[in-house]
């Protein structure tokens, strides 16, 4: 059984940075393509950045203006997310996700949830002004 668990969360003020962290077990990780996603109340759920298998390839989205960055340690069975230059705007619950595909997929510049199977729990993120 794959389990995912998101660590990291917490709060913050505006420009600040946070490095979320999730640690899979079960499957095969290092097959895995990697998504974070956040969702916030009254939003929709928001794929936030993805990575391929090998960490290869990545996709953001475009809203974030390059701050945040994703990466993967196959070796350690875990995948980060560093936040960096943080906005209220990003206070929301951030959720690791895993897909078998390996590969990310995108679609409409964005990728989709449900090209991923696992899911963690989630960890909060909030952003105070």
């Amino acid at each position: 059984q794959v389990q995912l668990v998101e660590s990291g969360g917490g709060s913050v003020q505006t420009g600040g940075s946070l490095r979320l962290s999730c640690a899979v077990t079960g499957g095969d990780f290092s097959a895995y393509a990697m998504g974070w996603f956040r969702q916030s109340p009254g939003k929709e759920r928001e794929c936030v950045a993805a990575i391929s298998w090998s960490g290869s390839s990545t996709h953001y989205a475009a809203s974030l203006m390059g701050r945040f960055t994703i990466s993967r340690d196959n070796a350690k069975n875990a995948v980060f997310l560093q936040m960096n230059s943080l906005k209220p705007e990003d206070t929301a619950v951030y959720v690791c996700a895993a897909s078998s595909r390996g590969a990310v997929v995108v679609l409409n510049n964005t990728v989709p949830a449900q090209i991923f199977e696992y899911w963690g729990q989630g960890t909060q993120v909030t952003v105070s002004s």
